[in-house]
């Protein structure tokens, strides 16, 4: 304990030192959390912007607003699968704004009651990049839970079949109610899912309702896991939704020349599946993926983290091979040396000077290594990039071979996992 001098007239106090200098370091920690949050966040954004402008023209967005269907539009090439657009009838149904919406993932909407066995039939379906519809109990931002008809398909691309999107429409289930006025249709809410409300009088619709309130909680739970059936109507409102936001899609990308279509054809197949592509954006480090059973060996998926190294975006780097990042001083022995390890089937390191979409260089140590699909094939080659002398605030002190590793080990579980759920799928 040592005691602190200030000038006249400041109060004399005893401090332990050691005590301030752990405040002083637990602040500058967390002020280092915060600006790595608010620049992953950035990041995140600018990603999200990128799924719709390097697809479609800018008035997309709006055209999409113009529809009144309620429907999310999640990008799987992104980290999370995040949403990238709401449409507004979705906004005012959930009771979300725009910004509490955009980057997060649609399990913000699940909730207590919220069906687990429907969450993996959702999730399956993605992983298998294929429509799915259902029905669902979600939540509001308030917390009430309403049923919903949710029906979910992938958006593909026309050129090489991956998955760009997926269109999830939502439409509310209606009961109907007949009182002295007539018949009204009224949302179907957590608790009278199974329950026919169609009764010729007020006062049988009253005994309804009293019978709830002395309904155990066991049997509410049961009674919310039940299923909800959509009428033949809402199926068809929400087919027609979902071929209404496609022919948008499609239009807005003839415009560009990036076409969209609901099918893949049978003549393209992607090898990064949406699950697979979902797997590997939990990966933080910067790395990519190019398929050597493709001529030229073209990368097939880069990390958030690459486009922010370099400073390209996803579909400026998809289809390329790696050289697009050598410039006029990169070295060509170091060159020869990742194409010996190819030729091989090894892994290598290399330090080789690479350039951004900017023309400015960096050191970049690589890392790269064969990846084996369950049947211990070649499935992909895998490039982890570090840049020389950058500190990673959380690397948790690992060396660069050691964060490599990691990655490799991590891409390795996922392609291998994936394989053999694909396997024994098509079983």
């Amino acid at each position: 304990m040592n005691k602190l001098r200030f000038p006249r007239g400041v109060h004399v106090f005893y401090v332990r030192t050691w005590d301030l200098g752990f405040h002083l370091y637990t602040e500058e920690t967390k002020n280092t959390e915060r600006r790595t949050t608010q620049t992953i966040m950035e990041s995140q954004l600018g990603l999200i912007d990128q799924s719709f402008n390097a697809r479609y023209t800018s008035c997309v967005r709006d055209a999409l607003d113009g529809l009144p269907d309620n429907f999310t539009i999640t990008d799987p090439s992104i980290s999370g699968n995040p949403i990238v657009f709401a449409s507004k009838g979705f906004l005012k149904m959930t009771g979300y704004l725009k910004d509490e919406v955009i980057g997060r993932n649609g399990r913000i909407f699940q909730g207590p009651k919220t069906s687990r066995r429907s969450i993996m039939e959702i999730r399956e379906a993605i992983r298998e990049e294929r429509t799915i519809q259902m029905s669902l109990l979600n939540y509001r931002k308030n917390g009430t839970p309403f049923w919903m008809l949710f029906h979910l398909s992938p958006i593909f691309s026309k050129e090489d079949g991956r998955v760009i999107h997926f269109v999830s429409v939502q439409v509310p289930i209606l009961r109907k109610l007949r009182n002295e006025d007539g018949i009204r249709w009224q949302e179907i809410t957590f608790g009278s899912c199974r329950r026919e409300l169609c009764s010729d009088s007020v006062m049988e619709l009253a005994r309804c309702r009293a019978l709830d309130s002395f309904v155990d909680s066991d049997n509410r739970v049961s009674e919310a896991e039940e299923i909800c059936e959509a009428s033949d109507l809402e199926k068809w409102k929400a087919m027609a939704a979902i071929n209404n936001i496609l022919s948008l899609l499609t239009h807005y990308s003839e415009l560009t020349g990036r076409l969209v279509c609901g099918k893949r054809s049978n003549s393209v197949m992607s090898s990064i599946t949406s699950s697979l592509n979902i797997s590997l954006g939990r990966i933080k480090q910067s790395f990519v993926l190019t398929d050597s059973q493709l001529h030229d060996m073209p990368i097939v998926y880069a990390s958030d983290a690459f486009l922010n190294l370099t400073g390209y975006s996803r579909h400026e780097v998809l289809g390329n091979n790696c050289r697009f990042l050598s410039g006029p001083d990169t070295d060509p022995k170091a060159l020869c040396q990742i194409k010996d390890s190819i030729r091989s089937d090894q892994a290598c390191s290399v330090r080789i000077l690479n350039y951004r979409k900017n023309r400015s260089s960096f050191w970049n140590l690589l890392h790269l290594s064969p990846v084996r699909n369950a049947s211990g094939k070649i499935a992909f080659y895998v490039s982890v990039q570090i840049e020389e002398g950058v500190k990673n605030g959380g690397s948790q002190g690992l060396s660069p071979e050691m964060k490599q590793l990691g990655t490799v080990g991590a891409i390795k579980v996922a392609v291998r996992s994936l394989s053999i759920g694909a396997g024994s799928s098509r079983s």
